[in-house]
């Protein structure tokens, strides 16, 4: 089985420190999700397992290979790749184009195409759409350009940052639908996302981070619904500490 482990995590930008010690685990063919209150450090602990973020003490691994110090493209090749919030497609580019900007690290540019013609047949509707600019796709269909070209790689783990964000409530179900059948098929799936009643829905592990500080790990029964977040955040009850002066959900 997959794994990826991070361990102790501190990270931040400039000088200013916004992880401090972060630990988590996942694997391959399960969901894990991170919660957290805005400005918790979730974004930037994606950042620091894709190479985006300087790791400055800790470990970050995939299947006991370390990663970090690694530069982004090299973890990559290694199978880790990452999807921005908001997808992060090139919208002057057309989906074709911004698929093959997916398979970047690949050197064999007929086994690119070959990859390409593959996930056409699970995005039937990116077919249709192969000349379209990006930036004239609806919100759903940027979002499955985006699934579709993380998946060019046929990566082992999967980074979502927030893939709901900006999407209707039926596209967000949809799009997190998505992710959950990802994990069915075998790919480890580690994302950060707000819609926690939709990421509860298709998660099998949580874990909750507030102020860069790991506060709660578990499963999805283990918070039966966003109050009982909310307890996590503020640090509430079954003996959890209470947060530091100054620090707010």
């Amino acid at each position: 089985m997959t794994r990826l482990v991070v361990s102790d995590v501190v990270a931040g930008y400039g000088g200013v420190e916004i992880l401090h010690g972060v630990s988590l685990e996942a694997g391959d063919g399960e969901v894990t999700c991170i919660f957290g209150p805005n400005g918790c450090g979730k974004s930037t602990l994606l950042g620091a397992i894709a190479g985006l973020v300087e790791v400055w003490q800790g470990d970050v691994a995939l299947d006991g290979a370390p990663l970090a110090g690694k530069p982004a493209h090299d973890i990559l090749r290694q199978g880790l790749a990452l999807m921005p919030q908001g997808g992060g497609v090139f919208p002057q580019l057309s989906v074709r184009d911004n698929l093959r900007v997916g398979g970047h690290v690949l050197a064999d540019r007929r086994a690119l195409d070959a990859r390409i013609e593959v996930l056409l047949d699970d995005f039937p509707r990116l077919r249709e759409r192969l000349g379209v600019r990006a930036g004239n796709l609806s919100g759903g269909e940027q979002m499955m350009l985006a699934i579709a070209r993380a998946l060019i790689i046929e990566p082992r783990f999967i980074l979502f940052d927030e893939p709901s964000a900006g999407l209707s409530p039926k596209l967000a179900a949809e799009a997190l639908d998505r992710v959950g059948a990802l994990a069915r098929r075998g790919v480890g799936v580690l994302m950060v996302e707000q819609n926690i009643r939709e990421a509860l829905r298709v998660a099998d592990r949580i874990y909750v981070l507030v102020g860069g500080s790991n506060r709660f790990e578990g499963k999805p029964e283990d918070v039966a619904d966003s109050r009982r977040l909310m307890e996590i955040y503020l640090g509430t009850g079954d003996g959890q500490d209470h947060p530091e002066e100054g620090e707010s959900p």
